[in-house]
């Protein structure tokens, strides 16, 4: 991936403009630099090709650096501006730092001051770029399908929400506790000819047995002590929607016996009623437990197994999608500080390179609140680093690696190779496991892209 965020300056001393690109390019050979004499030739240059960093003398004849630094804010918001300034015009610069300049040096310039300026404003504007590319991936990939993510492990589960919507054959949905099971239940529905009635849950385990076959099926006047009104059941009220039995594995055994038969049948009967009711429902169940231990202990009917699970979907659990938690972290800090309304925060992209190491036992839930604490204690606009000491110090989590925090290149190299992986896997399924083709899409060589492929095991075989 290229890195370079691409320096433009700005200043009518052609000799000054073409000195200060040679020095900048000694210390920083990889990024593009380009030198232009004008505000007007700079707003030429900036529609042609991309900038993130932009120094600018603040007189020059014609436009002049403010007019120049308010033209290219407006059309480049991300791009960071640096005013370059005579001593006897600061007070002019502190003022454009007001309405919007990133920083300002005063000339002659000193090459330290100068590469310090430099290497921070290049730092915004990668950081504010990968977030505008994560960003535009999180448009892009949940649409109407919520599931955040591009790993290989979330495109299986987005292909499979999208297959099972189309039917209305029961879903049994399985994965561990806070991996998005309920998520994926009402991306179902929502993609559904049934997206238009309405979608009911019942947390299975949150209700006592004497009182979820009354949740469930509904009961009559006077079936049981308090009974004193008849009372729609959670099926009929789904009547023409949708019904999510939420870990359906801590169901009683006379539960069972009755769901079964609601299943089989179409029909309930409400608790102290003698007749049955018709009700149209699509049945979705999800479960963290399995199931197949449970039918061996006596614990589960065997029968209802096979009639929940016509289809089924595995929600795979973050750490088998590290690569999907960089964009998960942007995509939850949006939300969170949307939720409180405030304004938008970024994070650095050595704090995600952290987030990423780490384990997460309760999956996407505990990031997703781990991020929500990180909007609330981070003070400044920048979630950095120490900001995520900081929490974890709040939870009583120790500082040190002994939860499982990698050394920064190892956590690095894993964002690298996940990202690869990630790539390469959608390069072949585009390929069809065609690594000729693969590799000329990829502007690799062949035998580059084989190379990546025998280090992370990927066999091109398999996206034939």
């Amino acid at each position: 991936m290229n890195r370079s965020v691409g320096i433009l300056l700005v200043d009518d001393e052609k000799d000054f403009a073409v000195g200060m690109a040679r020095l900048i390019g000694r210390q920083y050979p990889e990024e593009r630099i380009k030198a232009v004499h004008s505000g007007e030739e700079a707003l030429a240059e900036l529609q042609r090709d991309y900038y993130g960093l932009m120094l600018t003398d603040l007189n020059m004849p014609g436009m002049d650096g403010v007019s120049l630094l308010t033209a290219a804010k407006d059309a480049h918001p991300e791009l960071s501006v640096v005013m370059l300034t005579a001593y006897g015009t600061v007070a002019k610069a502190v003022d454009a730092l007001k309405i919007g300049a990133y920083d300002f040096l005063t000339k002659p310039v000193e090459s330290g001051e100068l590469f310090q300026v430099i290497q921070r404003g290049l730092e915004r504007s990668s950081l504010l770029r990968d977030n505008a590319r994560l960003q535009e991936m999180v448009e892009q990939y949940c649409g109407p399908n919520e599931l955040v993510g591009d790993s290989y492990a979330i495109r299986r589960l987005k292909d499979g929400v999208a297959a099972v919507a189309e039917s209305d054959y029961t879903v049994l949905i399985r994965g561990e506790s806070g991996t998005g099971k309920e998520l994926v239940a009402r991306t179902i529905h929502k993609m559904s000819k049934r997206r238009n009635k309405p979608m009911l849950t019942v947390n299975c385990p949150a209700i006592p047995d004497q009182l979820l076959e009354s949740e469930l099926f509904g009961h009559v006047k006077g079936a049981f002590t308090g009974a004193d009104r008849d009372r729609k059941g959670i099926f009929a009220s789904a009547n023409g929607g949708t019904l999510l039995l939420d870990e359906i594995g801590d169901i009683s055994p006379g539960i069972q016996t009755k769901l079964l038969r609601a299943l089989q049948e179409g029909e309930i009967r409400p608790v102290g009623s003698s007749k049955t009711i018709p009700v149209d429902v699509r049945i979705l169940a999800s479960t963290n437990q399995p199931l197949e231990d449970k039918i061996k202990d006596n614990s589960f009917r065997e029968d209802l197994y096979y009639r929940l699970n016509v289809l089924n979907l595995n929600v795979p659990a973050l750490r088998e999608r590290s690569e999907d938690i960089a964009m998960l972290t942007h995509h939850f800090l949006e939300s969170a500080c949307d939720e409180m309304k405030i304004s938008p925060k970024e994070i650095t992209p050595d704090a995600v390179a952290c987030l990423v190491a780490k384990p997460w036992p309760g999956n996407v839930r505990e990031l997703q609140n781990f991020i929500r604490r990180l909007a609330v204690f981070s003070p400044s606009d920048t979630i950095e680093l120490a900001h995520i000491r900081l929490v974890e110090g709040l939870d009583g989590v120790p500082e040190s690696g002994a939860q499982g925090l990698a050394p920064y290149k190892d956590a690095k190299e894993k964002v690298v190779d996940d990202f690869t992986r990630a790539y390469v896997e959608e390069l072949l399924t585009q390929a069809h496991g065609n690594v000729s083709e693969a590799a000329r899409r990829s502007g690799l060589s062949r035998v580059a892209l084989q190379k990546i492929l025998k280090r992370l095991e990927i066999d091109a075989v398999m996206f034939k």
